[in-house]
């Protein structure tokens, strides 16, 4: 069997028990596999389920770091484009 066949045939299997799927727990269905739009997690976030991401925040210390270790990368760049 061709390599190209059969992987399209693979993909066509997955298309159809993601429908088949879909229809059992009543979810809309998707037209193509992979990562789930915004609104499905912006629904999931807005749910107040434990998986909800909050945002993530620097304090003044580890935002300092950062903006440290930039400087010192920007400076050994700055270094070895000048000896070039």
């Amino acid at each position: 069997m061709d390599f190209h066949r059969l992987v399209h045939e693979i993909d066509s299997e997955i298309s159809r028990l993601q429908q088949a799927r879909a229809l059992l727990t009543g979810e809309p269905t998707k037209g193509v596999p992979g990562r789930p739009k915004a609104a499905a997690t912006h629904k999931a976030a807005t749910t107040g389920s434990k998986s909800a991401k909050r945002k993530r925040r620097l304090s003044p210390e580890g935002r300092k770091r950062i903006a440290d270790a930039m400087r010192k990368r920007w400076a050994e760049r700055k270094k070895q484009q000048g000896s070039k």
